[in-house]
């Protein structure tokens, strides 16, 4: 990279801090950025900005949100008794695409991985613990990841959430559709196995 100009190589190194960018995509994308015409580049910083500027935390379910509360607390059509406790606010988006789910939403912003220095008082769980109390909330699911981090987030909650008589409860998992045993990797036939239902 020493034969690129300064500022292209600034770019560069500002483009491989965003999540799956190597040094190849952010070349690739510097150099498509090079040559889009000013104005486009303009509306993408500008957009950059206005995100920074504009979003904040939602005070009920911490998601991202440009008014406050976001539009799904606000939403009177949603269940109000039912409580999803996710990991990030992407996975609020994943399940909203799915259309399985018509509660209303908790968001970690992480879970509990003390390698990374995250502990249970960095996921504003005393939030959630208030909410639940607050509210006529009757289920949580939590929505942690499938990982040792996210399980062990799962079972705190759980732990915390059981002196209020509120029903706490794990997505299911198992094979997705059209899988093949043959490619599943063992836990995933385990869970599959062990979380059967009736047919």
């Amino acid at each position: 990279m020493q034969s690129y100009p300064d500022s292209l190589k600034k770019l560069v190194e500002q483009l491989m801090k965003l999540p799956g960018v190597g040094r190849k995509t952010a070349d690739r994308l510097a150099f498509h950025l090079v040559r889009v015409p000013r104005r486009e580049a303009e509306s993408l910083a500008a957009a950059v900005l206005e995100v920074k500027d504009r979003l904040s935390l939602c005070s009920s379910c911490q998601n991202l949100t440009d008014t406050d509360p976001c539009p799904i607390c606000a939403d009177p059509g949603r269940d109000r008794r039912l409580l999803c406790v996710v990991e990030m606010p992407a996975d609020v988006t994943a399940i909203e695409k799915s259309g399985a789910f018509n509660g209303r939403y908790f968001v970690l912003h992480g879970c509990v991985a003390p390698l990374q220095g995250l502990g249970p008082d960095d996921l504003r769980l005393d939030r959630l613990q208030n909410l639940v109390e607050r509210e006529e909330i009757q289920e949580v699911i939590v929505s942690t990841n499938l990982t040792v981090e996210g399980n062990a987030t799962a079972v705190f909650i759980a732990e915390l959430l059981k002196p209020l008589d509120v029903r706490v409860s794990r997505p299911a998992c198992g094979l997705p559709v059209g899988a093949d045993f043959e490619y599943m990797d063992p836990v995933t036939i385990e869970k599959s196995i062990l979380g059967r239902c009736r047919l």
